[in-house]
């Protein structure tokens, strides 16, 4: 393994400081698109270069992320195979190690425990460990004899008190042993994008499960069940929210390949259903290229690594193009789903903020319905959170709540068919400023302001 690898300031600094590290558990914390797979793989050449008769393990959260790394750890001189199961018995005797996932550990841990002794072990966006609890007990399990256990992370936080795996924690908060927030990354330029945040208003009507009409924009305040079937009504196909703003959109996306030819979109949908009908709007009104990626499509995988090299212009999706996927050319978003936690609207901007090289200056956008919850959260996206074991008083309140408990407030409600969109118009003037945001990209940000970060 002689090839060389050119490494940028963060990712010296974070290796020297791992290769210094005592114990054998580090966490890095590093801004999505800054570069953690080129970290952690040149690490693990490191650790097979003093350790030749160790492995290298690469835990994910999904199957498409096992094919990525793979073909990234090619360019390292790296084999992984990702196709191992636990049927084989054994670690591939030809490859350098393997790439699996959380699951797939949950149900061999034991079988890994015997033969990953003295293996380097990387945990990729780590905080998918506590998703269930057999996943953080079969890592726990699994890697306990490992030589060195590398976690890493662009959102080290989670909205429940389960602990993660292999983290030091000081004071029940997690600590990072080397952090590179977005902030950082924009600072250096040419790693990330500044990201903007067209954030649009609208005037929706509807009838809540109670049978009660209700007509607000998103200036009014609401309470908790109200908030989410406003959201819900915008982004229903049945309005005019959703349409006019996916055409805003191709419009945006349409200017900036002019100088970026191969620039996509990626609308997030709330569910398949709503993905397949924003996809079929997409080419019925803009004659678009559109590809849809769903979690019930065997093919999804082979879909996203297409549209990846390909040129069409939009992606929709409603889970499966989530952290960690690679896709450099998405430079616009449409976020058209009633999820708003934290942890899913960074990963959201995660896809749209990986720098691309040979295009000049960059910018990306992202598209938000002008709610409280997510105008709060793209003022503070710049600021790094960790993953603290109390559950924060803000994260109690409205502008935290999960969909999961804005569904419950409605389902748990016998008249839930009751529930009915009547009007949804997006308003005019709340385009930054009234105006389509230019991709001129003239100048980097040297300064964060509302709506830029």
């Amino acid at each position: 393994m002689a090839r060389s690898v050119r490494l940028r300031s963060w990712q010296k600094t974070a290796l020297d400081r791992l290769l210094s590290h005592e114990r054998p558990d580090f966490l890095a914390v590093a801004t999505p698109g800054a570069g953690k797979t080129t970290f952690a793989l040149t690490a693990a050449r490191h650790h097979l270069a003093q350790m030749s008769h160790a492995r290298v393990v690469v835990v994910v959260p999904t199957q498409h992320l096992k094919h990525q790394w793979a073909r990234a750890a090619l360019a390292f001189d790296l084999h992984l195979d990702p196709e191992w199961s636990s049927s084989a018995g054994r670690l591939p005797a030809d490859m350098h190690g393997i790439v699996t996932t959380y699951q797939q550990v949950a149900s061999s841990a034991a079988m890994l425990a015997t033969l990953s002794s003295d293996s380097f072990v990387v945990f990729d966006e780590v905080h998918h460990a506590g998703d269930e609890r057999a996943w953080g007990d079969g890592i726990a399990l699994a890697f306990a004899g490992a030589g060195r256990r590398l976690s890493l992370s662009g959102t080290p936080f989670r909205s429940d008190t389960q602990a993660i795996p292999f983290v030091h924690y000081d004071y029940e908060e997690a600590q990072p042993d080397f952090e590179y927030g977005y902030g950082d990354a924009l600072s250096d330029g040419r790693v990330v994008r500044p990201i903007h945040f067209p954030r649009i208003d609208g005037h929706m009507e509807w009838t809540a499960p109670d049978g009660q009409f209700h007509s607000h924009s998103f200036e009014d305040e609401l309470d908790v069940a109200r908030t989410g079937q406003r959201l819900r009504t915008a982004l229903s196909l049945e309005g005019q929210w959703l349409p006019a703003v996916l055409s805003r959109a191709h419009k945006h996306l349409t200017q900036i390949r002019q100088t970026h030819p191969a620039a996509a979109g990626l609308v997030i949908a709330m569910d398949q259903e709503h993905a397949r009908d924003i996809a079929e709007m997409l080419e019925r009104r803009h004659h678009a290229r559109v590809v849809v990626a769903t979690s019930d499509d065997p093919t999804a995988s082979r879909r996203i690594a297409r549209f990846t090299a390909g040129t069409d212009e939009w992606i929709v999706a409603v889970r499966m193009v989530s952290e960690g996927v690679d896709i450099p050319r998405l430079r616009l978003g449409v976020f058209a789903t009633n999820t708003v936690t934290e942890l899913f609207f960074r990963q959201a901007i995660g896809r749209l903020v990986r720098y691309t090289r040979g295009i000049g200056k960059q910018s990306a956008y992202l598209y938000l319905p002008d709610d409280p919850r997510l105008r709060l959260k793209a003022a503070q996206i710049a600021q790094q959170r960790r993953h603290s074991l109390h559950k924060a008083t803000a994260e109690r309140d409205s502008d935290a709540v999960e969909p999961s408990e804005l569904d419950k407030l409605i389902n748990d409600d016998d008249r839930v068919s009751q529930f009915s969109v009547i009007s949804a118009i997006a308003l005019d003037d709340v385009l930054e400023e009234g105006e389509l945001p230019q991709d001129d990209g003239a100048e980097e940000i040297d300064e964060i302001d509302d709506e830029t970060l």
